[in-house]
């Protein structure tokens, strides 16, 4: 079995197109980072409604039965 590219610096060229290849590979692992960032944020945001809500919830009820 012969690997297709010689040594590092072929791979990393990529017959011309590792510009191209290793671009296009930090564009979608940066996409994933900010998505799992964003969707980690959104998470803690909205758990943050819904016990505020929750909260302003109980209150209500506490002040009907009084």
């Amino acid at each position: 079995m012969q690997p297709y590219f010689q040594n590092f610096a072929d791979f990393i060229q990529m017959g011309g197109h590792g510009a191209y290849v290793w671009a296009s590979w930090g564009i979608t692992i940066i996409c994933l980072l900010v998505l799992i960032f964003y969707s980690r944020n959104q998470r803690k945001t909205i758990y943050h409604q819904i016990r505020t809500q929750q909260a302003r919830e109980k209150q209500r009820q506490e002040r009907q039965r009084s």
